[in-house]
């Protein structure tokens, strides 16, 4: 009988150990240093941004807490200390390839471009590329900024969209690259630009931490459709499995409803505001049947 509880035991030990070396990537960081980092944002209202107590809150937040709780799971570590680094639009994707941050969730789109630098996960949200402005401003659509300044946030899809079609259509805008979200819209309040382009969410989170929010507008036609993704480095198929599987279930477990409504349907820091942001079709159809394609790729 001592034998076989023995063998028994060795055996136990000999499963653990194999199972602890079939680690990799970014899972065997994490259980080697016992901590795992997320990017975060300060600013990109309701997605990633900091409370008045300056800790990271918002839906990719969440999205991002969820996974963390997965990832303790499955290394059966629940002491894991989740720590937050600050990414900016510049920042986000170098830091993911540098080891710094092991997964960022945030604003940040999914695209054919950036997926030859870093990897993404199943989607959690879709947007349009629209223009935030001034009721009074007599903007409609993108043919009115000719002639006018434009801000844009710096290293976004957004500036290069408008880049693109400045040059192409000859529109002689001015447009000015910002170096986060507040500051675009620091510069469209105090009448520096007429509009701010920018993904239609984050715009509806600009207005709800203005000082007059009635007196702006998301106008002008969509000119893209772009699906967010959380970032994680490229080569990884361990972790990445194990961010996908936890989207799915994230989905599957209708718990995405409840924060749904939380940041989008509901008022919320730092202001109390509603951003009255119904769930769209396109994010209802990505949750039914989650993609870490791109739109470009849909």
């Amino acid at each position: 009988m001592k034998k076989l509880l023995l063998v028994l035991a060795v055996s136990s030990l000999f499963t653990a150990t194999a199972q602890a070396e079939e680690l990799s990537g970014t899972l065997k960081k994490i259980q080697e240093t016992k901590t795992l980092v997320l990017g975060h944002r300060d600013s990109s209202i309701p997605f990633s941004y900091l409370d008045n107590s300056q800790r990271p809150i918002g839906y990719s937040v969440e999205v991002a807490n969820h996974i963390a709780e997965a990832i303790k799971k499955k290394l059966n570590m629940p002491f894991i200390q989740v720590r937050y680094n600050l990414v900016t639009s510049q920042t986000r994707i170098p830091l993911v390839q540098n080891g710094t941050v092991d997964l960022e969730c945030g604003s940040t789109t999914n695209n054919v471009e950036r997926q030859k630098q870093v990897a993404f996960s199943n989607g959690i949200f879709e947007i349009g590329t629209r223009l935030l402005t001034n009721k009074k401003s007599g903007i409609k659509d993108f043919a009115d900024l000719a002639g006018k300044n434009i801000v844009t946030t710096a290293g976004t899809t957004s500036e290069r969209l408008i880049k693109k079609m400045n040059e192409e259509k000859k529109m002689n805008m001015n447009i000015i690259s910002a170096k986060d979200h507040g500051e675009s819209f620091l510069m469209l309040e105090s009448n520096r630009a007429a509009a701010f382009m920018m993904d239609d969410a984050l715009l509806a989170g600009e207005i709800a931490k203005a000082k007059s929010p009635a007196d702006w507008a998301i106008v002008g036609t969509p000119q893209s459709n772009e699906i967010y993704g959380c970032m994680l480095r490229k080569d990884d198929a361990q972790f990445k499995k194990l961010v996908d599987d936890s989207i799915a279930d994230f989905y599957k477990s209708g718990r995405i409803k409840a924060v749904y409504t939380r940041w989008f349907t509901q008022p919320i820091p730092p202001k109390g505001l509603n951003l009255n942001f119904p769930m769209s079709d396109d994010l209802k159809k990505l949750i039914a049947s989650p993609t870490d394609k791109s739109a470009e790729q849909m």
